[in-house]
């Protein structure tokens, strides 16, 4: 995606992303051998499945957020980047890995991040049953900190990640899927957890009310600015690029925003084309398909829209002051929307 002027600036120009990973790299690396040491498990094919999706790599995008909230707001001599927060973004990606491996089964994906996934190598049950030992896990960590507006931050994150899950399997091969309940199905299955993340960074900082709902309200929009900038890759990216393949939403019945702004807006032929595909699952129809996205401008569409959710996201961040942190959350705006992957 390029460059959009919604995306204000900030005085200082924004860091990249491995400018933002350098700065939380040795938080990362602390929370990534708490992840391998709590992923341990006396089932073989626990700890097979498990590391096997872990060890993926991936940018680890959501634990990062909470470090990165935890920085802004806090000193790493105090309240802010410390074990309770290691552990935090262990249970955050935690979570986050467990909804992979029933996504992937749910959508009957056989690529993620380039490789097979869970579910093609070992098989739907073992993905299902090790994605449930992960929650499980999540749970037992949280509940070591004995704080209950953290458990109960991340139990309502969890129930409302389910209910995203369950809503997009309502709409799958429905045509009729409008902006609005798309939006709905995004705040579900992704803004709520990066939302979590930041609100949880916050917390742990000692920050106030408000400081803690700017940070939610800078998740929540983030969220959505991402998943809109990655619905829009799965129509202009390349499958090389992308790690999964090309179209694989158009296959899975899904249609999102790019597609649902063309049927919106074709005629008549077209819109009926459009809506065959989507109820069909057909790929076959990936040109006519792409080629009434062009005409109506619904990769335009979609990509503003995620522009004006992360220029929301920066807003939210306005009163919160100013550091590597602060500039590092900033930059994670701008990355959501001009990524290729």
């Amino acid at each position: 995606m390029s460059a959009d002027s919604s995306l204000r600036p900030t005085g200082a120009p924004l860091p990249d992303l491995a400018t933002i990973q350098a700065l939380a790299r040795d938080d990362m690396a602390a929370v990534d051998a708490l992840i391998r040491r709590r992923l341990a498990s006396d089932v073989v094919l626990i700890n097979q499945v498990a590391e096997y999706i872990v060890g993926a790599g991936g940018k680890r995008l959501r634990p990062m957020l909470l470090l990165l909230a935890a920085g802004a707001l806090g000193d790493r001599s105090g309240k802010g980047i410390g074990p309770d927060a290691h552990q935090l973004a262990a249970v955050v990606e935690f979570i986050h890995t467990a909804t992979l491996l029933h996504d992937d089964v749910v959508d009957e994906s056989d690529l993620r991040r380039g490789r097979k996934t869970a579910n093609a190598v070992w098989g739907n049950a073992a993905s299902v049953l090790v994605g449930d030992f992960l929650y499980s896990r999540s749970f037992q960590l949280m509940v070591e900190l004995d704080r209950m507006e953290v458990m109960r931050i991340l139990a309502d994150t969890t129930n409302q990640i389910a209910e995203g899950e369950v809503l997009q399997l309502l709409h799958v091969r429905n045509p009729d899927t409008d902006e609005a309940a798309y939006l709905r199905v995004i705040e579900r299955k992704t803004a709520v957890l990066f939302a979590a993340a930041t609100r949880l960074g916050a917390l742990l900082s000692g920050a106030d009310a408000a400081t803690c709902d700017a940070l939610h309200a800078y998740g929540m929009n983030l969220g959505y600015a991402f998943q809109i900038a990655d619905d829009v890759l799965d129509y202009a990216s390349d499958a090389e690029t992308l790690g999964k393949n090309l179209g694989d939403d158009l296959a899975e019945g899904k249609a999102t925003l790019p597609l649902i702004h063309a049927i919106a807006h074709s005629d008549a032929d077209t819109r009926g084309r459009l809506r065959h595909a989507v109820e069909h699952g057909d790929t076959d129809a990936l040109p006519d398909v792409l080629q009434a996205i062009r005409a109506t401008g619904g990769l335009d569409y979609s990509r503003q829209r995620a522009f004006e959710y992360a220029d929301a996201a920066q807003r939210a961040l306005d009163g919160i002051a100013g550091n590597d942190y602060t500039a590092a959350l900033r930059g994670l705006a701008r990355y959501a929307v001009n990524r290729d992957h």
